[in-house]
């Protein structure tokens, strides 16, 4: 089999390993099946070959596309720079990509410069997502519930769809949060990897980082375990069952 290329964003090294097990665990794949890059404390090999990959999944991060370049530290400005080093050729080659809340920052940053905080930023917590006319016919998504709720957390957000892009999932508080552009290019602002088990790591870990008070995390991790969510993952199982080789 091909192998799928792993890029994460996380420089918290527990947040990191339980994101790339989430990934493991939801799209099918053994380790074996993936190349796992940490931009946080490696490069991109100078020899990297993106048509060698059976496709492209990018995980989450705490960072911003749309934060001023003062106010990005030094890693978070490192691992920006490495993907959206990596979109021209993606977007030029029509690569298989599948982009996890960070990665819709960076493919709608870098088609149209369209993601800021001015709004649609969504709480820790689930967010109410309904299939578009264009989600109930594409590969990724059409064989997910009409509606389904998706855990979410973010700071800033898509604000309009970028040209040649396709509207597959929106919400009421966040309408972008699934798109297409090509055939091939996805990206979600909600967590397709995520279930409750690994949203508490995270709260846990980002609970200092401003996405909520402090003290709101032991009821923030309780009603994540109250919720029902189960259908984001089929997103990461369809891109690795249609990409893979």
């Amino acid at each position: 089999m091909t192998p799928f290329l792993i890029l994460q964003l996380r420089p918290e090294p527990e947040a990191a390993d339980s994101e790339y097990a989430a990934i493991l665990q939801k799209a099918g794949l053994a380790p074996a099946q993936t190349q796992r890059i940490r931009l946080d404390v490696e490069p991109l090999p100078d020899s990297l070959n993106l048509q060698s990959y059976a496709g492209i999944i990018v995980g989450g991060g705490p960072g911003c596309v749309s934060d001023a370049p003062e106010d990005k530290t030094p890693t978070e400005a490192k691992i920006e720079a490495a993907v959206l080093s990596l979109m021209p050729e993606v977007i030029e080659q029509d690569i298989p990509f599948l982009g996890c809340c960070y990665g819709i920052g960076i493919l709608g940053h870098h088609l149209a410069r369209a993601v800021n905080k001015s709004n649609y930023a969504e709480p820790v917590g689930t967010s109410h997502c309904s299939l578009t006319e264009a989600g109930r016919v594409d590969a990724l998504t059409r064989d997910l519930p009409v509606h389904f709720d998706a855990f979410v957390g973010h700071k800033e957000a898509l604000q309009t769809l970028p040209e040649g892009c396709a509207h597959l999932i929106s919400s009421p508080t966040c309408p972008f949060q699934m798109i297409r552009h090509k055939q091939n290019i996805y990206a979600t602002q909600f967590h397709p990897e995520a279930d409750a088990a690994e949203f508490e790591t995270r709260i846990n870990i980002y609970k200092h980082k401003g996405y909520f008070p402090p003290e709101e995390a032991n009821s923030l991790i309780e009603m994540v375990h109250a919720s029902n969510v189960h259908a984001p993952e089929l997103v990461l199982k369809n891109f690795v069952t249609r990409y893979q080789a």
